[in-house]
């Protein structure tokens, strides 16, 4: 009797003990998958992250990209316009100066406004007014008048510069030291220059400053 009760004892501890170490299993089960699924959950967590700033990289080079294409396209048609709108400008300005040397008593007054300029601007000494030949013929009859009341007391010898020229007069110094261009072909140059930078400054000034878009 005695050893039966020894035995269920027996059994009962060895029940007891597995119970035990059942339960310890499925603790230490629990807090493994705990952690696992903690660690999967921080790698889906850095996974995302990591994808989004990818995204987000990939999103601003880009916009970079659209911008930078975006600006070239727009310098190139301001560029376009600047240009058309300094020759349309000077190809008005060619007609006009036509007109002008057409028209002999407004023609003959311009240059003798410009030989005073001349006269006024240039170091003392002899001068040299160079005009087409055409134009010399036309000043010849008028001339000695002409640099009378344009340039007083300064010796002006009339010539020819034989350059192809839509008009206008050179006045220099008889040693070249100096002078003074008021050809057509100088002016215009002159003009050129003055139109294309007014013409980027109004143009681009009012162009939308796209390099924001960039940062």
């Amino acid at each position: 009797m005695e050893a039966d009760v020894q035995v269920t004892q027996l059994e009962q501890a060895l029940i007891r003990q597995a119970e035990s170490l059942a339960r310890e299993q499925r603790e230490r089960a629990e807090s493994g998958r705990a952690r696992i699924l903690n660690e999967a959950t921080e790698k889906i967590r850095l996974a995302e992250e990591h994808e989004v700033m990818a995204a987000k990289v990939e999103s601003e080079k880009r916009v970079r990209r659209q911008t930078q294409s975006a600006e070239t396209r727009l310098a190139a048609e301001l560029d376009r316009l600047r240009w058309a709108l300094t020759e349309a400008t000077l190809s008005g300005v060619r007609l006009a100066f036509q007109e002008l040397v057409n028209d002999d008593t407004r023609y003959l007054d311009v240059l003798e406004q410009w030989l005073a300029a001349a006269a006024h601007d240039l170091p003392p000494g002899d001068l040299v007014a160079e005009v087409r030949p055409v134009d010399q013929a036309r000043l010849a009859k008028v001339w000695d008048a002409m640099k009378g009341r344009a340039a007083s007391g300064r010796n002006v010898e009339l010539a020819a510069h034989g350059l192809v020229s839509e008009g206008g007069i050179r006045v220099r110094l008889a040693d070249n030291r100096a002078q003074l261009d008021q050809t057509f072909e100088a002016r215009q140059e002159r003009l050129a220059e003055e139109l294309a930078r007014v013409a980027m400054e109004r143009l681009f000034a009012s162009a939308p400053d796209l390099s924001v878009l960039a940062r």
